[in-house]
């Protein structure tokens, strides 16, 4: 079968109609001018725009200081956490607090580990290029993760406070070693692979992967530390500036005094509009996961308004809340903005710049990428969301002291997952949860992980 039979070649015929195109108006000469001594994006930028985007809120809920993952891609766990950390400071009146984030990505890559070793056992008799183990193979384990993710390492581990397990520089500048690590594990891949085509016992190989864990372990633990398994909880009332110690409190002990169950009454709500995903159906998808004994991630797929409609709810009873976009697009990370109307590429450069987010997630322009936390809104005249408040996780250099802000009409089209508590779903939506997920490959952009630094 010959590849593109029917190519057609660019020839020098069209060459010059596209030259003379480009050379019919002096605007593009100007425009040619302008990118030469600045950026494409302030290029594009509109002002008029821009300029309504003022950190007011009808909704805003006062949170703790941000926090900073630094080089690393765990902004899903430190979202996480900062949700969870506000329940304990506002138990004791904290002024400043954070749960230990390398505690928990300490967990996160071990269990992803295990995770990646019995992949690779159970694809161990397809073709190595078959698509499943390409992708097994060639994502590794990465610092990114989902909300049902965190809850898994939680509900095994606990949590401990921050200066138990404070962050060490591998923790906060991952990239070296996690290439060093799938450099090993993929290595172990090929070792595992031969062993089993090659008839050996599945003890025999149980065994290998408890040695290739082991290593591991102390890989883990020369970079980020020994996780504790005892710690004193000490704190100080901001306003009394009373004491108070909880000595010889094991992680799991703390997380069921402080957290408890609550974690289950959360469910994750998604918008992929999509043909392959139909609406109020709930998803998974296939290897993806850490904890191999905890709950398989799941999805349900609503419409953009119903998804806004429950975030506001929680927001109204003053509960902030976990959500996972695209911050690669339409962005100003020194004012801390994400704003789709702030950027006219299509003015700046005479094209329809428009892609609908269907087609985005489709052909690989677009999927969720970084975790946040939703901790305020503004809502116009009709109700409508106009302006949102984020707590980022990029330290307090940018933005409003490391807040950010997002317009109602970037989330419309860039935010594709929030978590919000059972209580606000409708007895409709509820029932949907009860039934099977329809299971997604691996590589569906609704697969996607929060990893963004």
């Amino acid at each position: 079968m010959e590849i593109m039979k029917n190519a057609v070649p660019v020839t020098f015929s069209d060459l010059e109609t596209f030259e003379n195109a480009y050379h019919s108006k002096r605007y593009y000469a100007a425009m040619t001018h302008s990118v030469s001594k600045t950026s494409v994006a302030d290029a594009a930028f509109c002002p008029e725009n821009a300029y309504r985007m003022r950190r007011v809120y009808f909704i805003d809920i006062p949170t703790l200081p941000v926090t900073n993952q630094k080089a690393s891609g765990r902004c899903w766990l430190f979202a996480a956490l900062n949700v969870m950390r506000e329940i304990i400071a506002k138990k004791y009146n904290l002024e400043k607090f954070e749960i230990s984030q390398n505690y928990i990505a300490f967990w996160d890559k071990f269990e992803k580990i295990n995770y990646f070793l019995e992949s690779v056992i159970d694809t161990a008799n397809l073709p190595s290029d078959d698509r499943t183990v390409s992708w097994i193979v060639s994502t590794g384990i990465q610092d990114g993760g989902q909300w049902d993710m965190m809850v898994a390492l939680v509900k095994k581990y606990g949590l401990v406070s921050k200066d138990a397990m404070p962050e060490t520089f591998q923790s906060s500048n991952t990239g070296a070693m996690n290439a060093m690590i799938n450099t090993k594990l993929r290595a172990y891949t090929a070792e595992l692979r031969r062993m089993i085509r090659g008839g050996a016992s599945a003890e025999d190989v149980n065994t290998e992967k408890n040695r290739i864990l082991s290593e591991m372990y102390r890989i883990l633990c020369i970079c980020f530390g020994e996780p504790p398994k005892k710690f004193d909880f000490e704190y100080k009332n901001k306003d009394t500036l009373e004491y108070g110690i909880i000595c010889d409190i094991t992680p799991t002990e703390f997380y069921e005094k402080y957290i408890g169950g609550i974690l289950d009454d959360y469910v994750s709500i998604i918008n992929a509009p999509t043909e392959d995903k139909p609406f109020n159906k709930t998803y998974t998808v296939n290897y993806l996961g850490n904890v191999l004994e905890g709950a398989p991630i799941l999805y349900l797929n609503l419409e953009m308004d119903e998804l806004v409609s429950l975030v506001i709810k929680q927001l109204k009873d003053k509960e902030v809340v976990w959500f996972g976009s695209d911050v690669g697009k339409f962005g100003n990370r020194a004012e801390g903005i994400w704003d789709d109307l702030s950027y006219d590429y299509g003015s700046a450069f005479d094209i329809d710049y428009d892609i609908s987010k269907a087609d985005a997630l489709d052909y690989r322009n677009s999927c969720m990428n970084h975790a946040m936390v939703i901790t305020g809104v503004n809502l116009d005249e009709n109700d409508k969301p106009n302006r949102w408040k984020i707590e980022n996780s990029w330290g307090d250099q940018n933005g409003d002291e490391g807040y950010y802000m997002m317009s109602g009409t970037w989330f419309d089209r860039f935010v594709y997952q929030a978590v919000v508590h059972k209580k606000y779903l409708s007895e409709e939506q509820l029932k949907m949860l009860e039934e099977k997920p329809i299971r997604l490959n691996p590589w569906d952009p609704m697969g996607s992980l929060a990893n963004c630094d």
